[in-house]
């Protein structure tokens, strides 16, 4: 069985808002629950601002994408293979990526900065057009 069809099984009323809310900036229903990459997401008024723990990754090994409204965000570090290395449980993935939603959004605005095993990248919403009147003269 798929593992993104495993669900697990709310038990409080706060695990059902966490349910609710988890896919927020997320593109696909089915997405598979990460317990890597974990992301806090606020909002300002002028913009959105992402939280992403990446803790064991340099700066030199991120990488920051934004294509038709979609940010991805991409890790991986090189691995020295030891030979007779023996692993009874391996959770420690050398690539690891994940995809936001974040719609239409100006590219040369964002920010981004790595410290301390977080990359914050700050998203300043598009401004909106306000509506003007346009008179339009009659020939």
């Amino acid at each position: 069985m798929n593992s993104y069809l495993l669900r697990r099984n709310p038990t409080t009323t706060f695990d059902l808002l966490d349910d609710a809310f988890n896919s927020f900036f997320s593109p696909t229903f089915f997405e598979k629950k990460t317990d890597f990459m974990k992301t806090d997401i606020k909002e300002t008024e002028k913009s959105y601002l992402l939280e992403i723990e990446m803790a064991g990754y340099d700066k030199k090994d991120l990488s920051i994408s934004l294509e038709k409204g979609y940010l991805t965000i991409s890790a991986e570090r090189k691995e020295s293979l030891e030979e007779n290395q023996t692993y009874l449980r391996r959770e420690r993935s050398s690539k690891i990526s994940r995809t936001y939603y974040v719609g239409d959004v100006n590219k040369e605005t964002i920010k981004a900065k790595y410290e301390n095993g977080v990359l914050e990248i700050d998203i300043p919403k598009k401004e909106k057009e306000i509506p003007t009147a346009h008179t339009i003269t009659i020939d």
